[in-house]
């Protein structure tokens, strides 16, 4: 593991230097810096590929941008605007919720720190995280599917569950890394490093991977 570990500017420049390209709800997420949008599209994405959640998030976002303009939302509308991601009529009620928790209980304004924001029913730590990184811009590590299996295929981390895994990140990635580490991997996993069938032949860090290492072996 100290082999790849120690090569974590190296491995996080090939990746960004290989120019892989990035999804439209990659590309939205990136552009937002808006705390609101980042955590109600986020909640979208939630068991849903990117391809689906992209034009749903759009038409979401035509029914309001701010918590307060969800207070006027009835909950058909909301599910019909984002069906069909997954669980699309839970994740309407939760949005509403939401956005009336944030103006009742917040003054309308997402509150700005992990531990609040996980208090949101159904809001985890990887929601959380992704928040206040593209929301409020402050460093913090987003593991999805995405890090959590490339962290461990590569020998960062040997973790089981993705909590587990943003933990070991925390002592192990530099800092200057924590904003866009989620979106450098989400995307070298979209392309490349696959769930099933990685394109080991195409990858651009394999010199650095644990676990090519040792399909070598």
């Amino acid at each position: 593991m100290k082999r790849s570990t120690e090569n974590i500017d190296k491995i996080i420049s090939n990746i960004k230097n290989a120019n892989l390209p990035q999804t439209e709800f990659v590309k939205m997420m990136e552009e937002f810096h808006d705390p609101f949008k980042v955590l109600i599209c986020c909640i979208l994405s939630l068991r849903t590929n990117d391809k689906t959640t992209y034009p749903c998030s759009l038409r979401m976002l035509e029914l309001g941008t701010e918590p307060k303009d969800f207070l006027t939302v009835d909950e058909e509308t909301l599910a019909k605007a984002i069906y069909p991601v997954g669980f699309y009529k839970n994740k309407a009620r939760q949005i509403l919720d939401i956005s009336k928790e944030i103006v009742e209980k917040y003054k309308g304004k997402v509150p700005e720190s992990i531990e609040e924001l996980v208090k949101f029913k159904g809001v985890g730590r990887k929601t959380a995280n992704l928040v206040m990184a593209k929301g409020f811009d402050k460093p913090a590590i987003c593991v999805d599917v995405h890090v959590h299996r490339i962290s461990n295929r590569l020998g960062w981390v040997k973790t089981s569950i993705p909590d587990e895994t943003e933990m070991e990140l925390r002592k192990l990635l530099p800092k200057k890394y924590w904003l866009d580490i989620n979106t450098i991997l989400v995307t070298f996993g979209q392309n490349i490093c696959k769930p099933q069938r990685p394109m080991c032949d195409k990858c651009p860090i394999k010199e650095y991977c644990e676990t090519y290492e040792n399909k070598k072996d």
